[in-house]
């Protein structure tokens, strides 16, 4: 019984430990209190200060705007990697997997050094070409993972028997293999899609002035003090979080395993 106990409080002092924090945050967008040091009733004020703030939406639409062509391009390019590595055996293939997993575990501040120096010696502007690039680049991983995991479970079987069948490649992809991981596409896509919202690092050096994403926005104004209308901006950010990896876990129900 005391076993159980302990087990359980360390638990909730974990939980409480990760998302207290977030919990002052979304209350105190909500505080009639500028500076949070006490509650002084309920207001709505700080996010229609938010939404009269044009730089912020504008923020808003560079990011939703990139997050949805990285995550779509991602998904389909990973997606066809992903079959690729599966289907065929290929030389350079372990070396493809190899680059995958390296680009995941390379840190972000090194990966943004890299990309900026990469843009300026080609000559590109910052903006919006080379930062969705950058977010393509550093998607990708995840999308490719999360497809494969789902291949992995696949009865080959059933491929070869499509094939016996004198089924050509296309249709095989096309009638079998997309209808049984369309799971696992949609859940790269959304999961593409909120990694490339949060990103703050690699999109501060891949960005320009004139096309600054919303995470990068708010990062520059907290430099100065958290002021109520980032609590607003960081609450909705927090509840889109919480909407895409809860459609995640729906599309994925268990069976995508962050594995080759």
């Amino acid at each position: 019984m005391l076993r159980k106990f302990l087990i359980t409080l360390t638990v909730l002092l974990v939980v409480l430990f990760m998302y207290l924090p977030i919990a002052v945050l979304v209350v105190n967008s909500f505080n009639n209190n500028r500076y949070g040091v006490r509650w002084d009733g309920f207001t709505l004020k700080w996010y229609e200060k938010l939404f009269n703030n044009q730089d912020m939406i504008n923020a808003a639409v560079h990011s939703l705007t990139i997050g949805f062509l990285a995550s779509t391009l991602v998904t389909i390019i990973g997606a066809l990697v992903s079959i690729a590595v599966y289907r065929y055996r290929f030389k350079g293939r372990g070396v493809v997997q190899g680059l995958l997993l390296l680009n995941m575990i390379t840190p972000d501040i090194v990966m943004a050094i890299a990309f900026l120096i990469l843009f300026i010696t080609l000559g590109f502007s910052l903006g919006f070409t080379t930062l969705l690039i950058a977010h393509i680049t550093f998607c990708l991983p995840y999308a490719v993972i999360v497809i494969s995991s789902r291949l992995q479970g696949f009865d080959k079987r059933m491929l070869e028997a499509a094939k016996d069948l004198g089924a050509p490649e296309r249709v095989i992809l096309l009638k079998i293999v997309f209808p049984l991981i369309f799971p696992a596409i949609a859940a790269s896509w959304l999961l593409s899609f909120i990694i490339s919202m949060d990103d703050v690092i690699i999109s501060s050096f891949a960005s320009g002035a004139g096309y600054e994403p919303l995470p990068v926005r708010v990062f520059s104004l907290v430099k100065s003090g958290v002021t109520p209308d980032v609590n607003a901006v960081a609450t909705i950010m927090v509840l889109i979080s919480i909407v895409v990896v809860s459609a995640v876990m729906f599309f994925s129900r268990g069976k995508v395993k962050f594995n080759f």
